[in-house]
């Protein structure tokens, strides 16, 4: 069942937290097909607080979704009680909407030349800065790899050509001054702690030492290995493509949290690590708001396609998701608004433009019985059945209830009046209630009827 979660989520609790947290809160949208990949910038969440700092890189490439999503949860669902931890969880965004592994080619090969006209030198030129910050001392890459490395041959998917399941090091150790600088040693210490939590034995994790100044070319043109140039400890996870999105951030975070234990950094998780409880954490709390937060969706269980919802022009510009690696983008096919939640397309929105009136930010309701605001962006839980109280100059539409009226004000609204097909959720639960004053749009809430 839909928590009120999601109505603090956008009123208070998402924006103070990006606030806090330093996060470069992403633009999530373009206007246009040619310029959607200059708006999908990457964020930064900054969590915690100390002399020296973790940092966390996912979605370098697009078609990896165990890293990217493992990134997410710990930008979002972990706190930091000691140490610093800054998680970009969304390098190549462009590519994770897309699922692709570089729309441009290859980022994870773009870290020792790149010219200027390169589609990604700003990013990549970026990334590098952060990795230079005098404040980082370790950065963990997240990939998900093609079947399970093995030090000798066993099979076609088990050798080691492959790259599932390994803790990938450019050389054994750094000079004695750097941080972490035994990379064989801690690279072998977290692989035995994440051994002892397998889910089955031939997921068990090896060490990988590409040994890349020994004339690895491919390798010395990684992010990792730019990393160890500039003194950083650094470490590749790769999580099997073998696995499914959920088993693979299991294992990422079990890496990330054996770094972070090795590193100082106490923090904890609002989840349990489980595949189970990583799959739920990864399904729950996903909404958008747009208009200064008077229109909301939850997206948990929402309908292939929202028809007809009023929005000013600029919505999608100024859209406000949940989650660092969703976006909101325009469709230069059809006009709609596609919400995309990493190589997942959540929802389609198709917009009815209107100009907006900000004279009120809620209306009166009779919810149960029991008077209350209901404030536009807000979702009411609702038992029984709710009324909006009249207000002069101001008209409500009820979405899905055809009352024959201009007003549906003062009218009971009860599920059993609405018309399912068009619920915002595929349940048949939760209903839009619009306001307007004249053809101008106000907002909206919505209603969650409970089990009867």
């Amino acid at each position: 069942m839909l928590s009120s979660f999601h109505a603090a989520l956008f009123r208070v609790a998402l924006l103070s937290c990006l606030a806090v947290c330093g996060i470069g809160l992403m633009p999530g949208v373009a206007t246009a097909a040619g310029i959607e990949e200059e708006l999908l910038d990457f964020v930064t969440i900054r969590l915690g607080h100390g002399e020296r700092a973790v940092l966390v890189v996912g979605g370098i490439q697009g078609d990896e979704p165990g890293g990217f999503s493992a990134a997410t949860l710990v930008g979002t669902r972990y706190e930091i009680q000691e140490g610093a931890v800054w998680v970009v969880p969304n390098l190549n965004f462009p590519s994770i909407i897309r699922r692709s592994r570089g729309l441009h080619g290859d980022m994870n090969r773009k870290f020792a030349t790149l010219p200027e006209n390169d589609p990604q030198y700003a990013t990549v030129r970026r990334i590098q800065e952060l990795i230079r910050h005098p404040q980082v001392g370790l950065v963990l890459n997240l990939h998900d790899g093609s079947g399970y490395y093995r030090p000798q041959q066993e099979s076609a998917l088990c050798n080691p050509r492959r790259w599932g399941q390994s803790i990938v090091i450019d050389q054994e150790c750094l000079a004695p001054h750097v941080f972490m600088y035994q990379l064989g040693e801690e690279a072998a210490s977290v692989a035995g702690a994440v051994n002892e939590r397998l889910i089955a034995p031939l997921h068990r994790y090896h060490v990988h030492n590409t040994r890349t100044a020994e004339g690895d070319r491919e390798m010395e043109k990684s992010l990792s290995y730019y990393a160890v140039q500039q003194g950083k400890a650094a470490f590749g996870l790769e999580a099997s493509k073998e696995f499914d999105v959920p088993l693979r951030a299991y294992y990422h975070l079990l890496m990330i949290e054996s770094f972070f234990r090795q590193a100082g950094i106490r923090f904890s998780r609002d989840f349990e690590l489980s595949p189970d409880g990583v799959e739920k954490a990864l399904r729950e709390n996903l909404g958008v708001a747009f208009a200064g937060n008077r229109v909301f969706f939850p997206l948990e269980d929402v309908r292939p396609v929202l028809n007809m919802v009023p929005l000013p022009r600029d919505a999608a510009r100024n859209a406000v998701t949940s989650k660092p690696i969703m976006a909101v983008l325009p469709s230069s096919e059809d006009g709609r608004l596609r919400v995309h939640y990493g190589n997942r397309l959540l929802t389609s929105i198709s917009p009815e433009w209107r100009e907006m009136d900000e004279s009120i930010d809620g209306v009166e309701v009779v919810l149960d019985g029991a008077r209350r605001m209901a404030g536009f962006g807000q979702m009411l839980h609702v038992n029984a059945s709710l009324e909006v109280r009249p207000c002069a100059g101001y008209r409500v539409n009820a979405i899905g209830y055809d009352s024959g009226k201009d007003d549906e004000s003062g009218l009971p609204l009860k599920r059993a009046l609405f018309a399912e097909r068009f619920s915002v959720d595929k349940g048949g639960r939760i209903y839009r209630v619009e306001v307007y004053r004249g053809e101008r749009f106000c907002g909206m809430f919505l209603l969650h009827f409970e089990e009867s």
